[in-house]
């Protein structure tokens, strides 16, 4: 899987001061409008109706789509100076415009065919169209390419068969990358595999009930059920068989990144939940702060966080200059992941007894990040991937 990253199309096109106002805007909007009703999110399970509109008018669903289509554009540096700033909030807010930052338009963006730009793109980046991926299936997930869903040609159509598992926003998607096998046999470089532009209204398509998830409570997930489900030939993604890991992956590494800067994002609201308890409790006479082995605590905390942050950093400029970075994804999707639980734990022991219960800020996030180290591709995923790559790398003598 490595070396196939995708180069960014194109230089930065918005000026440093339009791009720090941008952040500014949804720094207000983030503290603002999203903090407040945390809370009520997660004791309902969704994200109100005009938070999403909020959402959209700011074109946070469009971050990452080119102008030509509508989205702002953003180079992979600018998207994770966004998506950092918005994950001060609940994650379940990201997730909801997840997908279309993701392999929901960039799929489309270096793959689509012109008429699948021009026919999705413009309406991603306005969030009227919410994207979901579906690639996991109840036999594969880390062994993605074992995925059975077929699709079978017909003429000028293909017909869909098969189970998704824990699909990100299918309960909300009015568009499905389905991920289907074009041929019954494994083949090299998986080729067996294609990625279909399903609408989610298309007949045979079926949402399964919302699952029960630890955490990220109002990020919904589903299975996506296909049954005979016929979808025209130009729903092939590229309109050619058989490139559709080959898309899932390539589109994986800046997909990694904004994983470990909702990681850094996270981890840093977590960092002041703890600072904060910590100078305001009272122990001894005085604030737990000033005890040695709470500051050893925060300060492992806060040197985790600048690693994780210059490392999701460094790595989105090398991106963004077009170079290869499958190794450094996942090294730094691996870190980050690992680092946010390691800071929820920590702030949990600050807050000790007040940390375990369910009304602690702490405590809920403590549950939601615990998922960032299973998707887009698990640590164990990650390790194996930068282990076979130092091994080709050192078996090529590129290995310094």
């Amino acid at each position: 899987m490595s070396g196939q990253t995708m180069k960014e199309s194109g230089a930065p096109t918005l000026d440093k001061e339009t791009i720090a106002q941008f952040r500014e805007t949804v720094r207000r909007f983030t503290r603002e409008r999203l903090v407040p009703i945390e809370e009520q999110v997660a004791e309902s399970d969704e994200v109100p109706g005009e938070i999403i509109q909020e959402m959209r008018d700011l074109g946070l669903f469009g971050l990452t789509v080119p102008q030509d289509y509508g989205g702002l554009g953003l180079t992979s540096p600018e998207e994770i100076e966004i998506v950092t700033e918005l994950c001060w909030a609940s994650a379940a807010f990201r997730s909801l415009i997840g997908i279309n930052l993701g392999v929901g338009s960039q799929g489309i963006v270096h793959e689509g065919t012109e008429a699948q730009k021009q026919e999705w793109l413009p309406r991603i980046a306005t969030g009227e169209v919410i994207t979901s991926f579906a690639l996991t299936e109840p036999d594969s997930g880390s062994d993605a390419a074992a995925l059975r869903t077929s699709a079978v040609r017909d003429g000028d159509t293909y017909i869909l068969n098969g189970t998704k598992r824990y699909i990100t926003n299918s309960p909300y998607a009015s568009l499905i990358t389905v991920m289907a096998r074009t041929e019954p046999e494994r083949l090299p470089g998986n080729r067996h595999v294609s990625a279909f532009l399903v609408p989610a209204d298309t007949p045979g398509v079926t949402i399964g009930r919302k699952d029960r998830k630890m955490g990220q409570a109002g990020a919904w997930s589903a299975d996506v059920i296909l049954e005979n489900v016929r979808v025209p030939a130009t729903a092939l993604l590229g309109g050619v068989e058989g490139r559709g890991f080959k898309t899932a992956m390539s589109v994986l590494d800046r997909g990694r990144l904004n994983v470990a800067a909702v990681c850094v994002g996270q981890a840093k609201r977590i960092q002041h939940e703890a600072v904060k308890y910590a100078c305001e409790r009272l122990q001894f006479g005085k604030p737990i702060v000033e005890f040695q082995l709470v500051q050893a605590m925060l300060a492992d905390s806060q040197a985790d966080i600048l690693a994780a942050e210059s490392l999701v950093q460094q790595t989105a400029n090398r991106l963004a200059a077009g170079e290869r970075v499958s190794l450094e994804a996942s090294c730094v999707k691996m870190f980050a992941s690992e680092m946010v639980g390691r800071v929820a734990d920590r702030a949990v022991q600050v807050h000790g007894a007040a940390g375990y219960m369910r009304d602690s800020v702490v405590e809920r996030f403590y549950r939601d990040v615990r998922v960032f180290r299973i998707y887009e591709g698990t640590t164990q995923i990650q390790q194996t991937i930068i282990g076979k790559t130092l091994a080709r790398q050192f078996q090529a003598g590129d290995f310094a």
